[in-house]
């Protein structure tokens, strides 16, 4: 772990569009198979559609669009979604931490805030799907209490990789017992 690091988490503001562009793109072109999106599909999307994007997920009260700076520099990136199908659930998508911070904590901190999120807004459960192999955001997902919920799932039409469903239950507002502590990890400020 670097001892220089500081990590906060921010949520995403309407005029950020550049950073969340930004974000998403290095997150497709590092970590491929992580992804039910591919670069090529999302790269093509103009100044405006990124723009549009944010405004709306910002503004939506369904949305919590989460960035992770180490410092200044954005270095991560959560996006919150109240489910369609099940209102009392939120789905996590496009986790990504830049390789240069990773092992810093800013993962386990865009978590947590992202969890917070999802309880403050009345959730019962948050759901995610996560790449079937041994990795570090499988590591984490379960080290935080994620557990595997459902069949697994294509990653994407015509992908021989599979997402394994999984969900944690939210206790009520106040709980401390949501995410388990880990004192290796830093503490983080939620902005």
């Amino acid at each position: 772990m670097n001892p220089t690091a500081e990590i906060s988490v921010q949520p995403a503001k309407p005029d950020e569009w550049k950073t969340y562009r930004d974000l998403r793109l290095r997150a497709l072109l590092d970590s491929p198979d992580a992804f039910g999106s591919t670069y090529e599909a999302e790269a093509t999307r103009t100044d405006a559609m990124w723009s549009a994007r944010i405004a709306a997920a910002t503004s939506s009260g369904k949305d919590r669009v989460l960035f992770a700076f180490n410092r200044t520099d954005a270095c991560g990136l959560i996006w919150c979604k109240v489910s369609g199908d099940e209102p009392a659930v939120a789905d996590l998508f496009q986790m990504w931490v830049d390789p240069v911070s990773r092992g810093m904590g800013a993962g386990r901190a865009l978590l947590e805030a992202a969890v917070s999120w999802a309880a403050r807004a009345g959730m019962k459960r948050v759901g995610l799907g996560v790449t079937v192999a041994d990795t570090p955001a499988m590591r984490l997902y379960t080290a935080c209490g994620f557990r595997p919920d459902g069949a697994l799932e294509p990653l994407r039409e015509h992908s021989h990789l599979m997402v394994q469903p999984m969900s944690l239950a939210l206790g009520p507002v106040g709980s401390t017992d949501r995410i388990p502590p880990s004192a290796a990890l830093p503490s983080f400020k939620l902005n």
